[in-house]
């Protein structure tokens, strides 16, 4: 007997059910959503809660297949965050709920309704962009590099040389990557389809991360400086490119000149920056790091120089002659928060206002390891590297078994997942978030501060199911420079590898020409795409092994498999493919049959397949 799957149920915050735009409080939307006419639905309702009270409402039917009917109801944006979900009236079988998670047959709580926010979302770029993740000290060096002293901290390695995973010098290897070098390997980014070019931070410090600065005034000269960092941008911005810059706004290196003012004098107004305390080292320091003072936005002082208006640090390099379209922020979740004290709303709102008054185009990502529902509902944040959501779950059903990379954040070994569980985590996790937000999410398979992806996936062929699900599903893909050409690292220090640039069409080293092929393919279909990079996400099956879901908008529908290994096969209701014509391979070799409307996907594995549905 072979799996048929056959569709439930559906609704989400896409223009094929939302209109798009965003609503003012007190307007009234038009939401929809589509019930197979197998369900045995007599009625729907819409509910909500408006002033502490459920209220339900009638939905009513706008219009009937020989499948499915599609129902309307009315929403009043009460909220800033106005919720709501459907109640599904069965008659003598009951009744059930649809919610952001799935439909239940039993009562539920409200975390996981779906949600309108009168919030501006991302800017538009976002959705429709590729990011790549450029750590610039091992990304590309040139020739202005070979004259530049080199600081006490510096540890000198030759490019070619693999980065050390642990030991005391993991922070201080210098390979001597610059931004001139990165502005010479601009045309790699445009070949492979990227669109946003994200560094991680240009600030002077003590380590080849910079993640501690010692000021915010410059960029590192070792980057080339200010000059380096201004001609990068023009030069991005001309061939169409974006770029994000990567701001430590909860901490300074312990290097940093407002510490030093703060240590040497207590009337100083940077001793307000600062938490002190009376046990060693004398003040808090990012996770106990004592080279990484925390800062406190108690001081308004702070906040001028940092995050308030156009002068700020915020500001300064929004404006000419830099023009960044945007600010990664590093360990947002961790910005304004210690003890009591929780202003991490309010400085991400104060950075959102800074950046809209300076470049209401400008995007502002925050960098959260997990559940990052608390703070990305407002007017802050506009999304969220969104490792709780995609990539933990991701590398789940994608690692082999007996993985040898370690798990994020936990002290296991990566665990093997069946297909259901791992939707089952990336439903939960993005149900409890508005779909403005779920559409911007940075998505990665891999960081600065996480294994390689082939380290993870251990094969090429497993490469090709990874990035497709990162290219295909919703949110904004991000890709680590290195991973396109198959680069390996068993943590975040040792994954930092750098461009193999002399190995690159030579068929032999470090320089994978098939994946970079793959990715630029993948690229490319996204690309050309309405619905993978806008529609809505509807989940047609789930096994153990195999991943299948429909992006649709109302002009474009595409059906995605992703099969990790051998499985099943499964046939697909002619509701789910449609019957106007023979689907349009995009990408892939899964094989896909239709009949009398409706489709058999055959089991192969490790593989995937893309098609535009007609």
């Amino acid at each position: 007997m072979h799996d048929v799957a056959t569709p439930v149920p559906h609704h989400d915050g896409s223009a094929l059910y939302v209109p798009e735009g965003v609503p003012a409080l007190g307007d009234t939307v038009p939401v929809r959503v589509r019930v197979p006419r197998s369900a045995g639905v007599r009625d729907v309702w819409l509910r909500t809660v408006r002033d502490g009270e459920p209220r339900l409402a009638p939905a009513r039917l706008d219009r009937s297949d020989e499948h499915e009917d599609w129902y309307v109801a009315e929403v009043l944006v009460h909220n800033p965050v106005t919720g709501y979900r459907f109640f599904l009236d069965e008659g003598e079988r009951g009744y059930r709920w649809l919610n952001g998670r799935e439909v239940w047959d039993r009562d539920v709580p409200d975390a996981a309704d779906f949600r309108l926010t009168v919030h501006e979302g991302a800017p538009a770029w976002m959705r429709d962009g590729v990011v790549y993740q450029v750590f610039p000290d091992r990304f590309a060096r040139s020739a202005g590099a070979d004259g530049r002293p080199l600081p006490e901290w510096a540890v000198p390695a030759a490019w070619d040389d693999e980065p050390r995973g642990a030991g005391p010098d993991v922070g201080t290897q210098y390979y001597g990557g610059d931004l001139a070098g990165v502005e010479e390997r601009l045309d790699h980014l445009v070949a492979r389809g990227g669109t946003t070019l994200y560094t991680t931070p240009g600030f002077p410090g003590r380590s080849n991360h910079r993640y501690d600065a010692s000021t915010f005034d410059h960029v590192d000269p070792l980057l080339g400086g200010d000059a380096a960092y201004a001609s990068l941008i023009r030069a991005a911005h001309a061939r169409g490119l974006r770029v994000m810059g990567d701001l430590t706004t909860n901490h300074t290196g312990a290097g940093h000149e407002w510490f030093a003012r703060a240590l040497a004098d207590p009337g100083a107004p940077e001793r307000d920056f600062y938490y002190w305390t009376d046990g060693e080292p004398g003040y808090v320091g990012w996770l106990e790091h004592a080279s990484l003072p925390k800062l406190s936005y108690g001081s308004a002082e702070l906040g001028a120089r940092m995050i308030d208006g156009p002068g700020s640090v915020v500001g300064r390099y929004l404006r000419e002659p830099f023009g960044l379209d945007g600010w990664r922020i590093d360990v947002a979740n961790m910005t304004g928060r210690f003890g009591a004290e929780d202003r991490t709303l309010d400085v991400a709102r104060r950075l959102r206002s800074t950046m809209r008054g300076v470049n209401p185009e400008a995007a502002l990502v925050a960098e959260h390891f997990h559940d990052a529902s608390g703070d990305l509902a407002g007017d802050g944040w506009h999304a969220n590297m969104n490792y709780s959501a995609f990539t933990r779950p991701a590398w789940t059903w994608l690692s082999p078994t007996h993985s040898p990379v370690p798990y994020l954040g936990l002290p296991v070994r990566t665990p093997r997942r069946a297909g259901p569980a791992v939707v089952e985590t990336m439903r939960e996790f993005d149900a409890v978030l508005p779909w403005r937000v779920t559409a911007s999410q940075w998505n990665m398979l891999g960081s600065h501060d996480t294994p390689r992806l082939r380290s993870i996936v251990g094969s090429r062929e497993m490469v090709e199911v990874a990035a497709t699900l990162l290219l295909t599903y919703p949110g904004t893909p991000v890709v680590f420079a290195g991973d396109e050409v198959g680069l390996t690292g068993l943590n975040g220090e040792h994954a930092r590898a750098t461009m193999p640039w002399d190995d690159a069409g030579s068929g032999h080293g470090r320089w994978d020409g098939a994946t970079f092929d793959l990715y630029r393919a993948l690229i490319a279909v996204r690309r050309g795409s309405d619905a993978l990079r806008r529609g809505g996400l509807r989940w047609v099956h789930v096994a153990d092994d195999a991943l299948v879901y429909l992006r649709a908008t109302p002009e474009e529908r595409v059906l995605v498999a992703l099969a990790r290994a051998p499985w099943g096969g499964v046939t697909l209701h002619p509701a789910l493919v449609g019957h106007d014509g023979e689907p349009e391979r995009l990408h892939g070799a899964l094989t896909l049959t239709t009949y009398d409307g409706g489709a058999r996907l055959e089991g192969d594995g490790p593989a995937v397949g893309v098609w535009r549905l007609h």
